[in-house]
């Protein structure tokens, strides 16, 4: 199995396939590298995809402590699988609290990125319910680590966002519970803590985005409440984002409207790889921030 080994001698376990200009895929928090299994079969043809598991999630290593969890060590953990390919400059694709980690990614490791793709991004962000989603990643924190997995993944009601994609696609929603299912129920705690919990909200990142001046690409489904907004957000705030808001779809749109996302993503890389790719026009901005 490959593995890449971080400046803290966390073993990141990861899959590559095709030749090309390089994508990383970083996964959402119930998810992992199997998230982008359509998106690896697609790409590959025309570029060298990699995804891998976060540290926390099985093969890669799951260390105890909650210290070696954090957004900018997740940062660190994705330049360092970049190194170790040797990569070069790549697009950064994230989904969920991987949109967040490309996002920082873009901000820290500028020069290392050619495009950022945001999926999903925000939880967590609005200020009036800051607090509740900080004693969310606590109470969710203690149940994995209370119930243990698979339990843990089978109690409680339906995650709002994912009530669309288990309308639609039955079978890609038991798939995705599946998966979940087999994740550590010590990494998630962690990840709870040291990750979701401490990030820096969309609207803390909007202006450092704006300065990093790289492309993005911001998604949403419309259904998901907590991510529409910040993505609007991030639109007004960077001349060089793009937002696609995808009807009648929740969370993680790579995995509940596969076709529609890889055809989507396709156009942005491709205008960005060609050379393309424009800011925003002033001439078309009504709304100042």
């Amino acid at each position: 199995m490959p593995y890449a080994t971080t400046r803290d001698g966390t073993k990141i376990y990861y899959e590559s396939a095709g030749r090309g200009t390089p994508i990383v895929f970083v996964h959402e928090f119930s998810g992992d590298y199997r998230s982008w299994e359509a998106q690896m079969r697609y790409f590959s043809r025309r570029y060298q995809c990699v995804a891998f598991n976060a540290r926390g999630y099985p093969p890669s290593d799951v260390p105890k402590s909650v210290a070696k969890y954090s957004q900018n060590i997740v940062v660190d953990d994705i330049a360092d699988l970049m190194k170790q390919l040797k990569l070069g400059k790549s697009h950064v694709v994230g989904c969920s609290m991987g949109a967040a980690s490309a996002l920082n990614f873009g901000i820290r490791h500028t020069a290392r990125a050619r495009s950022i793709t945001s999926v999903g991004a925000g939880a967590g962000s609005h200020p009036h319910l800051r607090k509740a989603f900080l004693l969310g990643t606590e109470a969710n924190a203690r149940r994995f680590e209370t119930l243990g997995m698979p339990r843990a993944a089978r109690t409680g009601s339906i995650a709002a966002g994912r009530v669309t994609q288990s309308l639609k696609d039955p079978r890609g929603y038991a798939e995705f519970q599946r998966y979940n299912e087999e994740h550590s129920a010590q990494g998630l705690a962690n990840t709870q803590r040291g990750v979701q919990a401490k990030r820096p909200t969309i609207y803390q990142l909007g202006p450092k985005l704006k300065k990093a001046k790289l492309p993005l690409f911001i998604i949403a489904g419309d259904e998901d409440d907590n991510c529409v907004e910040p993505g609007v957000f991030l639109k007004q705030t960077c001349p060089n984002a793009r937002l696609w808001i995808c009807p009648g779809t929740g969370h993680t749109v790579n995995t509940e409207e596969p076709a529609l996302f890889n055809l989507m993503l396709s156009e942005f890389l491709q205008q960005v790889d060609s050379g393309r790719w424009r800011p925003r026009d002033p001439r078309s901005v009504l709304l100042k921030r």
